[in-house]
């Protein structure tokens, strides 16, 4: 790896240990539910701001491209050092305030009508006390204008969520797309 891509590439995550998996029954593991399903609903009904409150300020957020690789290459159709989208706490603001303060967010004006369905979530216990890693799936349906298609997006999450002041905070967020080509004509949507 040269120089511009290590720059490029994003902090990794933590290992996920599968012995600090958090159950299914657990209170702990319904509070992360509970976030992942509330951040669905503020996005899907562009609140925004309020989304933006759940972001921890060294948030990192990342949506590296897909490639297609036969069986034996599956660890590289991930490429990191390219991304579609490649932001941080202050970035994210500047998106969020470039749509809901401006006029000039055209790609999404009038804004998608959005649904992100979130399943398959796991929560695990992190080396540190106050962050988990959680895995989710995330099915995203896009519909534009008076268009009678509409847009589906599968992707798989890897978020770590951290505990701040009693609350849990987006602090690291990577999108893996199932898509090599994104038919969708922009991503002007949070994932």
């Amino acid at each position: 790896m040269n120089e511009l891509q290590r720059l490029l590439e994003p902090t990794p995550l933590p290992q996920t240990d599968r012995a600090k998996r958090i159950p299914s029954g657990d209170p702990l593991y319904h509070e992360f539910l509970d976030f992942l399903y509330d951040e669905a609903e503020l996005l899907d009904t562009l609140q925004l701001r309020q989304w933006g409150e759940s972001l921890s300020q060294d948030l990192e957020y990342n949506l590296p491209i897909r490639l297609t690789r036969p069986v034996r290459q599956q660890s590289q159709t991930v490429v990191r050092t390219v991304q579609h989208m490649h932001d941080n706490y202050g970035s994210m603001m500047v998106r969020i305030m470039r749509i809901t303060d401006t006029k000039s967010a055209w790609g999404e004006d009038p804004p998608s009508r959005t649904k992100r369905l979130v399943s398959n979530v796991r929560v695990f216990r992190t080396d540190k006390a106050d962050e988990y890693k959680v895995l989710s799936y995330l099915l995203v349906t896009r519909s534009r204008f008076d268009f009678d298609d509409f847009d589906l997006i599968p992707c798989e999450r890897h978020d770590i969520l951290r505990r701040e002041g009693g609350q849990l905070k987006l602090a690291r967020r990577e999108i893996i797309v199932d898509q090599a080509v994104i038919g969708t004509p922009n991503l002007g949507i949070f994932f």
